[in-house]
């Protein structure tokens, strides 16, 4: 019920069908499909459109769509429905990808091929790890592709905590962090800053934890959609029956990580 329904909102964003509209489609109660949906996904139905509106708004401006016609291919109606903190910037901005926004970034290798760490004045936005610095560069640029990103020296302290956290030599990483979430992410995040050292949790324990034991589907997205890894360790969750699962950055780094604090935690 709950893929058919998502189905529908899909086929029908630029109409924002209300919930006894989903209900009557799906042949449910308004008040049964509600519950349901967001027992299973973490979300209410509408929450799930306006994410899918977003989604789709900013992929049409990264098309290079006008923002008044990506506005009303995503089904919005007005201006003031995109801009609510959604994007963190007005359309316009995020239509110019970004520009006039600063991200210094800095590159260092590391155990699991290239680092790097952009930041914001607020704090770290991006962490990426790839085989090559074009690649984390390229994925750095990617969001705003036409914002003020440059190398900088000053990132020191969060290049070297990583690093020494990927040494082995630290089991956590607290670092002033400049991202955005809606609220289900943040708590899904803050949760896996919650896991040990040395430790994994599986995607449906991680949901109990929040209080939503049947959105685990949406623990792991919230998991993928985590920009900053490491310090948020995404790494430590797997599926139910032990097998790693995905990772943004390769299953062998997955791999690599759990395996290095298991030995590390095991000496201590």
């Amino acid at each position: 019920m709950v893929k058919q329904a998502c189905a529908y909102i899909d086929a029908h964003l630029e109409d924002a069908p209300t919930l006894d509209e989903l209900g009557a489609a799906l042949h449910v109660s308004p008040f049964h499909l509600q519950r349901i949906f967001k027992r299973e996904t973490g979300v209410s139905p509408r929450q799930y459109a306006e994410a899918q509106r977003l989604q789709r708004f900013k992929a049409e401006l990264r098309e290079g769509e006008s923002v008044t016609r990506a506005m009303y291919d995503a089904g919005y109606n007005s201006s003031s429905r995109v801009y609510s903190g959604q994007l963190g910037m007005k359309p316009s901005e995020y239509r110019k990808g970004g520009k006039d926004m600063k991200i210094n970034y800095t590159i260092a290798p590391c155990t699991l091929g290239y680092l790097l760490v952009g930041a914001t004045e607020r704090g770290v936005c991006s962490v990426t790890i790839g085989d090559t610095p074009e690649f984390v560069v390229d994925a750095l640029r990617e969001e705003y592709p036409a914002a003020e990103i440059t190398p900088a020296n000053d990132l020191s302290e969060p290049v070297n905590a990583i690093l020494s956290y990927l040494d082995g030599d630290r089991t956590r990483i607290d670092l002033p962090l400049d991202i955005q979430a809606t609220a289900f992410q943040r708590r899904v995040w803050d949760a896996l800053r919650e896991i040990p050292y040395g430790v994994t949790r599986s995607y449906t324990e991680i949901a109990r934890e929040i209080g939503k034991p049947e959105a685990v589907r949406a623990v792991a997205n919230a998991c993928g959609a985590n920009h900053v890894a490491l310090i948020v360790p995404c790494h430590r969750v797997v599926r139910e029956n032990g097998a790693l699962g995905g990772y943004k950055w390769g299953i062998e780094r997955k791999r690599a990580l759990l395996e290095q604090e298991r030995e590390l935690e095991a000496v201590s």
